[in-house]
């Protein structure tokens, strides 16, 4: 087998940066939206417990600045390191006319390995178990049609610091929690979710048993401003909010109650 696991399982994603490269766009600002593609793939397969191996990129364009070329790359290479994992290839496609001078699409696909008795789906989650909310560094990278439809462009330029922020990469902190806390025969996480579109109502919910819900008390974190300003902006709802964006909460930890002092 491959070295250090007992029987290695694949497991794979494939996840592009959405319209926040619309705000990258604004901003003139390229160098961090490559931190994004990473973090969206690598977050994800996280969450079953695999260490990513590698990540592939896919950028097309019609016509683009080199220096911007440039910038996307050097993001997409820092996401890498930050998630330890290898940046191997990738497709740069340039196609006349199917996007405006200047504009692009960015994607990526890794490929990561945990061990078949190490996998963690939920299954073993259990009424009172404990839910441990890991901090975003920002919207990450959804909800950007909604930010685009509150904010004006004007207010977008004003932000854009806050709105470019890059999603925070999860691998390093939550891989050595797993390698302390679910090394042996006992797990004591018993599941990951990735708090991205649909947010806590759907992400959270689809790794549950069908007998378990989550119950999560909205003042147990301070919610960032950015959230509450897109909200008094959109005159939007709290559920409509926690359906969409991630509020604070980047990646959520189900676990063993005895566990919580130790992790957190």
């Amino acid at each position: 087998g491959v070295r250090g696991y007992k029987a290695p399982v694949l497991v794979a994603s494939a996840d592009g940066v959405g319209t926040k490269l619309k705000i990258a766009m604004l901003a003139g600002k390229h160098d961090t939206v490559g931190i994004d593609a990473v973090a969206m793939n690598v977050n994800d397969i996280l969450c079953v417990g695999a260490r990513t191996l590698f990540f592939l990129d896919y950028i097309a364009y019609s016509s683009l600045d080199e220096s911007v070329l440039l910038d996307l790359v050097k993001g997409i290479n820092a996401g890498c390191l930050q998630a330890g994992c290898s940046l191997i290839g990738g497709e740069t496609a340039q196609m006349p006319g199917m996007y405006a001078p200047g504009e692009y699409d960015l994607a990526g696909f890794c490929v990561g390995l945990v061990d078949r008795g190490r996998i963690i789906d939920g299954s073993r989650i259990d009424p009172g178990n404990r839910i441990i909310g890991l901090a975003s560094s920002g919207i990450h990278s959804n909800g950007y049609s909604v930010v685009r439809k509150v904010l004006s462009p004007a207010e977008l330029k004003r932000y854009r610091r806050e709105l470019m922020t890059p999603t925070r990469i999860y691998c390093r902190p939550v891989l050595s929690v797993l390698e302390k806390y679910n090394a042996g025969r006992h797990h004591a996480v018993r599941g990951i979710s990735h708090i991205t579109g649909g947010a806590f109502y759907d992400k959270i919910t689809r790794i549950l048993p069908s007998d378990v819900d989550a119950r999560i008390a909205k003042n147990s974190w301070e919610v960032p401003q950015l959230f509450r300003l897109i909200q008094s902006k959109g005159a939007i709802p709290d559920k409509e909010m926690y359906h969409t964006l991630n509020m604070g909460i980047g990646m959520v930890l189900i676990v063993e109650p005895d566990a919580v002092a130790g992790i957190r």
